[in-house]
């Protein structure tokens, strides 16, 4: 059976999955397993691997999905516990190193600002758009990714040298810069030879052997597999080498290339002879015959890097290169009839493999199968790095998993006399691939008389693995180990009684053309003479390598922009380019942060919202109908009809309103707002609230307070009595005394001062009620003509209110909004509101537009007796406290509240506000919280970092039962819907001129 679990929003790097995977694997009971990311992609791998259903289906891109075959359901539990336990072990290691993590671009920006160089190793489908974003930022790109299309490359190298830029890659496994490791690299000697290579492997074999030698290397660039080909012409390595020409602490270049076009490799070879210092150029799978003035052709990795070597001593270089094998005196002799297998982990050294023993035995071309570098005769070697099998597994340098399941196989063929192996040390790889991998030799030495293991290790002493380590445990098992990969493949040939003896290769003058030396750019020249500062988005331990040997890095957590949807991440790629968003977004926060919000009055709802002088209701959130009101909303809308006399029972006043007979209206339509159901009537008393500075009017019913009330659905005897003394007494009452202040209350004012005091103005108003009492308590006491039992129930009512404050905060914040919504320009929310049903946003720039999405149920702390069963979907007005600012989005502000909201604790608290400000423009100088380092509050949601991020607003609300009458049941927080945001930035970047059709 198939068990599936989905853990939401937990994006997790390709290479940590299938570690992950590898390990989920052991757990007992587990017949199969995979762990990765909800993509499109990876989903075909689930079905590959016969491990789909419609969990996974349905599994969003930033999802995490962990997927098993198993006869017994528990076991995904032990599952589920390994895998916490492997993020958790993950998590340990992030908090004691030392480094920088930041989760969006800008950020990374922000904490590294003279970074020159964005190290990406992300999944390829992304890797155009975060190479288009480095270099529009200035900064060169390493491409770790591949799978990145080769018009891609071609386009983005083009733009790079535009600009005086180097992309390095797509696909450059390995590189250094100034002596720092960048991606899967060796510990190398910093030297005096810079290299410049299209080929990962090629570039460690060379750099590993120069190492051993005594020799050192500065630089070696990756360029890219396909660097060199037709299509991209060598833009890169041109570049790098104009550049490497000029660099003083370079006397030796090296030119590393897998089989490039004809027309390229004349281009390249003509740019070699141009250049003042002497060259070493190695074309895989050609054989030179003569060196060229000072530029000299190897014919094998080793070959290079003596060369090198020898050039970088002031020696000449000498006519061969074919040192003793270590091995030469061994008496091991296969016989006739074995053939060789090669099992490379190592795409290069698998072709370098290919190329001798097919020459030596003339066996002809090499295979073009896939997965093969030979297949002729019963000789084959393997390169398990192709594609074919690391899609959805580690590479062969990390797992051993491919290569062991071959070597069983190899074994068992009675016509295996020899298995060449490579053994690639260095950061990324195994921490100790030979103790991996010694089982199965053994196995296969102690099962197959006469098989013959041969390796060669690729590393160097201050690898993490350590050379000498890696060759004494494989010579410890019998292994022949070489020197490098050539002799290995020389060694291998000799046991089977064929030597290879290479030709004196003469040195001759070069009458051929030069090419002009282009002028390498500042920025070029800059990265190869400084220790390189570094952006990495994608594989974490890639920064803790570059701190360590001298760069600088932040590591960029990324995640899939968009959560991976293609036609929004275009969407967001093409505002980027729209510098004038940010100042638009400016304008409109300025507005925020300049209104002066003044509550003036308590008067009656009709007397200053005309459409309540029909019969009309209004309603919170976008609009809706009768038949679409859950619940508890249509209990309130009962209780306001009884109130309003409109009915005298409950079946009147169902009849009423279903009847088409009233009006409703949602509160934002008509300058206000109205919390939970918000239905607010005609005699209700409001209070008004003026943006002193924009010159607008909001408007907000008073809070009922606590127990049976009518915001919960409600209806009762009591709740209207309530509703009507509110009306007579508490409304006029209020009304008076804030007519006694010269100016009314100064709500910023109140606010500033609560926020210190641990309000965050949603669930918790404690401090800005008892604020308000304070002002308003003394003139109602003295105020005349007003029956004193009616001033002292005042009192009492504000002073056995805690909530009492958030309707006034609710008007202060439509007030605001409304403010800035006078300014139709820009991405920031405007409204965030739920009616039950949907919720809505509307966006400074769109105007009066919502966009819609279907709520989310709450999740938080039930009150005795209920449970999430009970509670209704989210509903309410309420959220304006969020957009402006406060409520969920300032969660820090008030620990005492965040475990009731289920927020869990302090350190709950402060991650949600660190989130929360990722997705905003700004923060409140006006509203400082001192938890927070007296940071202002999180000022201004932006629908492109809601929407590049997948991070949505949290807002804290109260539960109301699902069932009319019952009231409150609860209070928790709920996520905003994602769809309404995508909704929005869809309209909006059509008002731009932005093209939205899906490609």
């Amino acid at each position: 059976m198939i068990y599936t679990r989905i853990k939401e929003n937990s994006y997790q790097d390709s290479i940590n999955l299938m570690l992950l995977t590898n390990s989920v694997n052991t757990v007992d009971g587990v017949n199969s397993a995979q762990v990765m990311m909800g993509t499109d992609a990876n989903k075909d791998l689930f079905k590959d691997a016969d491990l789909y259903n419609d969990v996974v289906a349905n599994a969003e891109p930033n999802d995490m999905v962990v997927a098993i075959d198993s006869d017994d359901e528990a076991v995904l539990d032990k599952v589920m516990e390994e895998v916490e336990n492997y993020l958790s072990d993950l998590s340990v290691k992030k908090d004691s190193d030392s480094l920088e993590n930041v989760a969006t671009w800008s950020e990374a920006v922000d904490a590294l600002p003279d970074s020159n160089v964005a190290l990406i190793s992300i999944p390829g489908i992304y890797a155009a758009d975060e190479i288009e974003r480095a270099l529009d930022a200035d900064k060169h790109a390493f491409v770790f990714s591949d799978n990145v299309s080769i018009e891609d490359e071609v386009r983005l190298k083009k733009k790079a040298h535009e600009k005086g830029l180097l992309v390095m890659g797509p696909d450059s496994g390995t590189g250094m810069i100034s002596s720092v490791p960048l991606a899967f690299t060796n510990v190398i000697k910093p030297g005096n030879i810079g290299m410049v290579g299209a080929s990962g492997t090629g570039i460690q074999e060379a750099t590993t052997i120069i190492d051993r030698l005594g020799g050192g290397v500065v630089n070696a660039v990756g360029v890219g597999g396909r660097d060199l080909s037709e299509e991209v012409g060598a833009i890169t390595m041109l570049d790098a080498l104009s550049a490497m020409d000029q660099q003083a602490d370079v006397d030796v270049i090296v030119a590393i290339s897998k089989p490039p076009a004809k027309a390229v490799r004349d281009k390249v070879v003509a740019m070699l002879h141009s250049l003042s210092k002497p060259v070493v150029a190695i074309f895989l799978g050609e054989k030179p015959e003569q060196n060229e003035g000072d530029v000299h052709f190897a014919y094998t990795l080793e070959e290079t890097a003596r060369m090198a070597v020898d050039l970088a001593n002031g020696e000449k270089v000498k006519e061969t290169y074919q040192t003793e094998l270590t091995n030469a005196d061994t008496d091991i002799k296969i016989p006739e009839g074995k053939t060789v297998k090669g099992l490379y982990s190592g795409g290069t050294l698998a072709s370098e493999a290919a190329t001798l023993i097919a020459e030596a035995l003339e066996l002809g071309k090499l295979s073009k199968e896939e997965g093969y570098k030979l297949k002729t005769n019963g000789f084959e070697v393997m390169d398990l790095g192709d594609d074919m099998y690391t899609q959805g597994k580690p590479h062969p340098m990390i797992d051993p998993e491919v290569r062991i399941n071959k070597i069983k196989e190899y074994a068992a063929d009675d016509n295996t006399g020899v298995i060449l192996l490579d053994v690639v040390l260095g950061y990324g790889s195994h921490p100790d691939m030979a103790e991996a991998l010694k089982p199965a030799i053994e196995e296969a030495m102690n099962n197959h008389e006469g098989l013959q293991f041969i390796a060669t290790v690729v590393g160097t002493q201050n690898d993490p693995q350590e050379y000498d380590h890696t060759r004494q445990v494989l010579e410890d098992l019998g292994v022949l180990v070489e020197d490098s990969n050539a002799k290995a493949v020389r060694l291998a040939l000799h046991i089977m009684g064929k030597d290879l003896a290479p030709a004196p290769k003469p040195t001759v003058d070069y009458k051929g053309e030069k090419a002009a030396l282009p002028e390498p750019s500042e920025k070029v020249i800059d990265l190869l003479t400084t220790k390189p500062r570094v952006i990495n988005m994608g594989v974490e331990s890639f920064s803790s390598v570059i701190k360590k040997h001298g760069g600088e890095a932040v590591q960029y957590d990324w995640r899939p922009r968009a959560g991976g949807n293609q036609k929004l991440i275009r969407i967001l790629n093409e505002l980027d380019k729209m510098d004038e968003i940010e100042e638009q977004n400016e304008r409109v926060i300025d507005r925020f942060k300049k209104s002066a919000p003044i509550l003036k009055d308590v008067v009656p709802a009709y007397t200053v919202i005309p459409e309540l002088k029909e019969k009309a209701l209004l309603h919170a959130g976008p609009p809706m109908t009768w038949d679409d009101m859950t619940s508890p909303m249509k209990g309130s809308c009962i209780g306001a009809a009884l109130f309003e006399g409109w009915a005298e029972t409950e079946d009147e006043a169902m009849e009423l309103l279903g009847s088409g007979e009233v009006k409703f209206i949602p509160c934002h339509h008509v300058d206000a707002v109205g919390p939970m159901g918000g239905i607010t009537s005609a005699n209700m008393p409001v209070f008004v609230v003026k943006n002193r500075t924009n010159d607008n009017t909001a408007y907000c019913q008073m809070n009922e307070g606590i127990g049976a009330v009518l915001r919960f659905g409600a209806y009762n005897e009591e709740v209207v009595n309530r509703l009507h003394w509110m009306k007579d007494v508490l409304g006029p009452i209020l009304s008076k005394a804030i007519k006694e202040t010269e100016n009314g209350i100064d709500l910023n004012v109140v606010i500033a001062r609560a926020i210190t005091m641990g309000d965050e103005f949603h669930q918790r108003n404690h401090a800005a009620s008892l604020i308000f009492l304070k002002e308003v308590a003394p003139i109602i006491v003295a105020l005349k003509d007003v029956d004193e039992k009616d001033k002292q129930d005042t009192v009492q009512f504000l002073a056995d209110t805690d909530q009492f404050f958030l309707n006034v905060m609710m008007a202060a914040g439509k007030a605001i909004v409304d403010g800035a919504r006078q300014v139709k320009e820009g991405t920031i929310v405007t409204t965030l509101s739920r009616n039950g049903k949907d919720f809505g946003i509307r966006v400074s720039a769109l105007g009066d537009e919502w966009f819609t999405a279907p709520v989310n149920n709450p999740k938080g702390l039930y009150f005795t007796g209920y449970s999430e069963e009970d509670g209704n979907p989210d509903v309410g007005d309420s959220a304006i406290t969020e957009t402006v600012g406060v409520g969920g989005m300032a969660m820090v502000a008030a620990p005492a509240v965040t475990r009731f909201v289920g927020a869990g604790g302090f350190q709950d608290a402060l991650d949600v506000s660190n989130e929360m400000d990722r997705i905003t423009a700004g923060n409140n100088p006006n509203w400082s919280i001192p938890t927070w380092d007296f940071k202002g509050a999180a000022l201004g949601i932006d629908i492109r970092k809601v929407v590049e991020t997948g991070v949505t607003p949290i807002i804290n609300t109260g539960i109301a039962h699902k069932e009319a009458g019952k009231g409150q049941v609860g209070a928790g927080t709920v996520r905003a819907p994602l769809g309404c945001f995508e909704k929005a930035l869809v309209a909006y970047a059509k008002s731009v001129g932005i093209s939205v059709e899906d490609e």
